[in-house]
């Protein structure tokens, strides 16, 4: 297959009617490349902002793949997968707020990495989402921005990488893209000297074929070779499951432990509120979502100045209670759930050190049960010297889900806290 295809690129590249020479080395082409990425990242911000709308006509979406679709021949109907079929209801991230935010988020882990593994990640992500009628299409939109590790997607460019390949890969499923773009990868690092890192020139080559422009090499008639590349093609699409499989079960526990870190945070958002005091939520998690809103809801926009220049890692502090009105730190809550408890410690050291702020106020270390033994374990390291000090203490997650509702109604100032939880 190597020579006739070498023969093929080679003939390919000096056609001025292929795509090489239409589109690849159209001279508007990089230009296409900034504002596609800049209307990328209008779609993430209107979702981010709410203001993205619930149809697809007349978004940012719509203009965005308006402007791909209009990338010559190789992306003409590169909308038709984003337009909404409302008998259908597909693709669905238009009246599905969730669906929409992940979407959102794909694009943005995309256009903030910089590696294939982190592209993949989060392609993977959306994939274990398995939201109705979102496919590799979005490749179309993941290619304007990282354009030497994505490769375009449609029906022609599958059926001419099956063609030359022998590979049977299907349209619509994130895996079978996957498997694709591996074969890819290999074929252009292997003719690298004719085609270029820019994964779109051999796109347009398998284009070309799938449309029917150029025969795929002849190399299928040998039944021994048509063997072995299926026996490749079916690696890269084992290795992908596999991958795909392992990483999904690892959301599965981090999504998890971040929905019951979540769900602490909110139960000490609503004891300090209900007992009178400011609140403030984690900068990092105040956009979380709890209890049908999200978890910075009713609290603190910013902390006071006299907290807030204890530096960044003071801003990370899970939640912290302030005397109403006040620029004082009545207690602060590191939640512990299966993280680092050092971490925590940290921060609420950044906090109480080299100030009056923690003087008066309490340090809570908020922990499952079975970690009582970490927590104590940690505090006595030397070099958490001082932390005997500040008093910092455990609060376990069943004294504070058992009396939290008690203390919510009756109690009053810190006291209550101090009852139930522990100095070790």
């Amino acid at each position: 297959m190597h020579d006739t295809l070498t023969v093929l690129i080679d003939h390919w590249k000096s056609d001025p009617h292929s795509t090489y020479n239409t589109w690849f080395l159209w001279e508007e082409r990089l230009k296409n490349f900034r504002s596609i990425r800049r209307g990328i990242g209008q779609v993430v911000r209107d979702i981010d902002a709410g203001t993205f709308g619930n149809a697809y006509r007349g978004s940012s979406l719509e203009t965005v793949v308006g402007s791909v679709a209009e990338q010559r021949q190789i992306f003409k109907g590169a909308d038709h997968a984003f337009l909404w079929k409302p008998k259908l209801r597909i693709p669905d991230i238009y009246e599905n707020a969730a669906n929409q935010k992940a979407f959102a988020r794909l694009l943005d882990a995309c256009d903030c990495c910089d590696t294939i593994e982190s592209i993949i990640e989060a392609i993977q992500r959306i994939d274990a989402l398995q939201i109705k009628g979102l496919g590799p299409a979005v490749a179309n939109l993941l290619y304007f921005i990282h354009p030497t590790l994505v490769s375009p997607f449609n029906t022609a460019i599958v059926r001419g990488y099956n063609a030359v390949t022998g590979a049977n890969v299907k349209l619509g499923r994130w895996d079978h893209y996957l498997s694709m773009r591996e074969g890819l990868v290999r074929i252009n690092q292997a003719h690298r000297q004719q085609l270029s890192n820019d994964l779109g020139a051999l796109a347009g080559l398998m284009f070309d074929v799938g449309n029917g422009r150029y025969a795929a090499p002849p190399r299928l008639d040998d039944p021994d070779a048509m063997s072995q590349s299926r026996a490749l093609w079916e690696a890269d699409l084992n290795k992908v499951r596999e991958e795909s499989s392992a990483a999904q079960k690892q959301w599965l526990r981090d999504a998890e432990s971040d929905a019951t870190h979540t769900d602490i945070q909110g139960r000490l958002r609503d004891l300090g509120l209900a007992l009178g005091f400011d609140v403030w939520i984690a900068s990092n998690d105040r956009g979380r979502t709890y209890g049908g809103g999200r978890l910075g809801d009713g609290c603190l926009a910013d902390l006071p100045v006299n907290v807030s220049t204890r530096g960044d890692a003071v801003r990370l502090i899970d939640v912290i209670w302030l005397e109403k009105g006040a620029a004082s730190v009545a207690a602060a809550f590191e939640v512990e759930h299966s993280t680092s408890i050092y971490s925590g410690i940290v921060r609420m050291l950044d906090l109480a050190l080299g100030s009056d702020v923690g003087a008066s106020s309490v340090l809570f270390l908020v922990a499952p049960d079975s970690r009582r033994d970490e927590v104590k374990q940690q505090l006595a390291r030397p070099a958490f010297s001082r932390v005997s000090e500040l008093g910092i203490r455990y609060l376990p997650y069943c004294e504070l889900q058992q009396h939290r509702d008690a203390i919510a109604r009756f109690g009053s100032g810190i006291k209550p806290i101090m009852e139930i939880s522990q100095r070790l």
